[in-house]
C-alpha cells in the first residue's frame, strides 16, 4: 500500500456557530514523504471561507498548519447542517520549489503526474455552555437546555431531543396566553367600573342641581307670608292714623 503524501488532521472541519460571528478551525498537515510536497485548498463555497495559506510547499517530514475561517453568518442552515466541502490537492514537486513557482497546472492530472485528493466535510457545533441553536425556516432561535441534553461535538443529536425544547416553548406560550387573558379581564372590569362611576357622578350632579332649585323655592315660600304680614300691619297703622285725624 502506497503511503499518502500528506497526513491531514482533522478529516472533518468543526466550526463553532454563532450568528454574526466568525469562526475558525485549524488543519494540521504532515509531509510523510522525503520529497517537497505542494498543496492547494479548494472549497465548494469560496465566498464563505477564508483559507490561510491556501497554497504552500511543505518540506520533507515537515508539517504545516492551515487556518480556515468561516465568515459571520446572518442565518443558520436548516437543521444546523452544512453541506460545504473542502478539497485538498497535493503533489510532489522538485526540491527547493517555492510558493511563487506553484501554478494551477501543477495540480492537473496530466502527463502521468500523481495528484492526491483529500475531501474534508464541514460540521457546525454549538458554543460551549450556551443555548442550542435551532433554526426555523432558516432563522435561528435559541432554546435553553441542560448539559445532559446538549449533544457532544461531532455527534448529531437524536431526533427525540428536538421535542424537549418544543414542549418547553409550548408550555411557555400557554402560560403567556393565560396571563394575557387574565390581564384583558382585569382591564375590562376596570373599564366597567369606571363607566359605572361616571354614571353615578352624573346622577349625583343632577340630584344636587335639583336640591338647589328646591331650596330656592322653599326660601321664596317662607319669605312671602312674612312680607304679607308686614304689609298688612303697615296698612293698619296708616288706617288708624287717618281715623284719629
Amino acid at each position: 500500500m502506497t503511503m499518502e503524501l500528506l497526513d491531514i488532521q482533522p478529516t472533518e472541519l468543526k466550526f463553532t456557530f454563532e450568528l454574526k460571528k466568525q469562526s475558525s478551525c485549524s488543519v494540521q498537515m504532515f509531509n510523510n514523504s522525503d520529497q517537497y510536497v505542494a498543496y492547494k485548498v479548494r472549497t465548494t463555497n469560496p465566498k464563505k471561507y477564508c483559507v490561510r495559506p491556501n497554497i504552500n510547499v511543505i518540506s520533507p517530514k515537515a508539517s504545516c498548519e492551515i487556518i480556515i475561517t468561516m465568515q459571520a453568518q446572518q442565518i443558520a442552515p436548516p437543521d444546523m447542517k452544512c453541506k460545504d466541502k473542502f478539497l485538498i490537492l497535493s503533489t510532489a514537486v522538485p526540491d527547493g520549489t517555492t510558493v511563487e513557482q506553484i501554478s494551477h497546472d501543477i495540480f492537473a492530472k496530466e502527463d502521468g503526474r500523481a495528484v492526491e485528493e483529500r475531501k474534508l466535510k464541514v460540521a457546525l457545533i454549538n458554543p460551549p455552555n450556551s443555548p442550542i441553536l435551532q433554526p426555523i425556516d432558516g432563522v435561528v432561535r435559541q432554546e435553553p437546555t441542560s448539559k445532559a441534553s446538549r449533544p457532544e461535538e461531532g455527534v448529531d443529536a437524536p431526533n427525540g431531543n428536538n421535542s424537549l425544547p418544543s414542549q418547553t416553548v409550548t408550555k411557555d406560550v400557554g402560560k403567556l396566553i393565560a396571563k394575557l387573558s387574565e390581564a384583558e379581564k382585569v382591564i375590562t372590569s376596570l373599564r366597567e367600573e369606571r363607566k359605572t362611576l361616571l354614571q353615578q357622578q352624573e346622577v349625583l350632579q343632577e340630584e344636587l342641581g335639583l336640591a338647589k332649585k328646591q331650596n330656592k323655592r322653599r326660601q321664596i315660600r317662607v319669605g312671602y307670608p312674612f312680607l304679607f304680614v308686614c304689609f298688612i300691619g303697615l296698612v293698619g297703622l296708616m288706617s288708624g292714623s287717618m281715623l284719629h285725624l
